[in-house]
């Protein structure tokens, strides 16, 4: 079984983990993944089923999905040429782990954002209290 923890395992540029996080760590790769869970489709149904998606980030997040193997594209010769997005079974075999890690966010998002709240209300003093707010009158 491969090295898990350690200081140089995810240092090391072979480190099949970053090469993973680099792909489906970004904003839009884990919704189209999940959006196209079980069904084929086409460009705009997949913009609209995500929805604030700019179509020139839809078309390079489906192309670097579809370099690294996860999603395929099917063209079908009719006028207007009809193309289908789709997981392959490796885009599939990622639904699990992304699935488990959608169900972690979901049961700790207000753990997260508490933790926050208390980082940021420690770390960022109101603006009265500070020393460059201008002073009160």
């Amino acid at each position: 079984m491969p090295e898990v923890t350690g200081p140089n395992r995810v240092r090391r540029d072979q480190c099949p983990v970053r090469h993973v996080l680099d792909r489906v760590g970004d904003k839009w790769s884990l919704l189209v993944l999940l959006t196209l869970r079980g069904r084929r489709l086409r460009f705009m149904e997949l913009k609209r089923s995500i929805g604030d998606i700019s179509q020139r980030v839809l078309t390079q997040t489906l192309r670097n999905l579809e370099r690294d193997g996860y999603v395929e594209r099917q063209i079908h010769p009719s006028v207007p040429p009809r193309v289908e997005y789709f997981l392959t079974p490796l885009g599939r075999s990622l639904l699990g782990p992304v699935t488990r890690l959608v169900a972690w966010a979901d049961q700790h998002f207000e753990a997260v954002s508490a933790a926050r709240r208390r980082f940021d209300a420690k770390s960022c003093p109101p603006a009265a209290s500070r020393s460059d707010a201008p002073p009160s009158s």
